[in-house]
């Protein structure tokens, strides 16, 4: 909790809007710049008091509802509140979910003509591919669009991708990872695939009940594909700006007996988009 920097940020935010920003008539000559105490405490649910302490750097701890409050009443971007939420140690808010694609991510996807690539939301459903991805994976096209899901062929599925050995590291991370996103309970979808895997996998069950958090950045995952054969891959997952969808790319180490295999899929691919 940095109370000092709390307190200079809401001075200065408070400063920064007018009362006719909010709603309030302007009435008479005022002696502040910008909103008044109780008028942001007003606004946000708060006392004067409890607001004064925040201002003055006292070191209290807001909850998360009252930091949202005072960036809705001082009129605050999603940036400035996640930013105050970082301040008293709280997770930033999720971004908003859409179906759509993020349109960079497309284009990237055409790019990396040599590396499997797919596009998830916070609920891990695939989004988009490229061609790598289905000679990796197989055929995405012939799965319907609501089984094309990682958790549930990870949890209820056959999962054929990922060797037992890294099953259970695997899951542990993913699920910490859906939690972490901060969307359960809130948002429907997020809520229906927990309700749904909790129902169908206890594994999966068992892993949300034990409430462990952390963001799913890197991992390995060993697979025996039809054609490449063994397989040890670097699976990355990078954040698209603005959205809750991330990107998810395999690489493998050069020289090493994967490498060679994942060239050897490239031009099998090639092969068959010639033909």
């Amino acid at each position: 909790m940095n109370a000092a920097e709390l307190a200079g940020f809401l001075r200065t935010r408070r400063a920064r809007v007018q009362p006719m920003d909010v709603g309030l008539e302007e009435i008479g000559r005022r002696q502040t710049c910008g909103l008044r105490r109780e008028e942001v405490a007003g606004r946000a649910g708060v006392s004067l008091d409890y607001y004064t302490r925040l201002e003055q750097g006292r070191r209290l701890r807001p909850s998360r509802q009252v930091v949202v409050a005072l960036a809705r009443a001082l009129k605050l971007s999603d940036d400035e509140c996640n930013y105050m939420l970082g301040l008293v140690g709280e997770v930033p808010l999720p971004t908003p979910s859409t179906p759509k694609v993020h349109a960079g991510a497309l284009r990237l996807l055409d790019q990396l003509d040599d590396i499997p690539a797919m596009v998830l939301n916070s609920r891990y459903d695939i989004l988009a591919w490229n061609r790598m991805a289905t000679a990796l994976v197989g055929d995405l096209e012939r799965i319907p669009e609501g089984e094309r899901n990682t958790l549930r062929w990870l949890f209820s599925g056959p999962a054929r991708e990922v060797s037992p050995h890294d099953h259970a590291q695997l899951g542990r991370s993913c699920v910490a990872d859906l939690r972490t996103t901060g969307r359960y309970p809130e948002d429907p979808g997020v809520r229906q695939l927990v309700h749904e895997l909790s129902q169908e996998s206890a594994e999966f069950a068992a892993l949300w009940a034990s409430h462990e958090i952390g963001i799913n950045r890197t991992m390995t995952k060993r697979m025996v594909h039809p054609l490449a054969g063994f397989l040890e891959l670097n699976c990355e997952l990078l954040a698209i700006p603005e959205s809750s969808q991330r990107l998810m790319f395999y690489t493998a180490t050069p020289g090493t007996a994967t490498h060679r295999a994942l060239r050897s899929l490239r031009e099998t691919v090639e092969e068959s988009f010639n033909c």
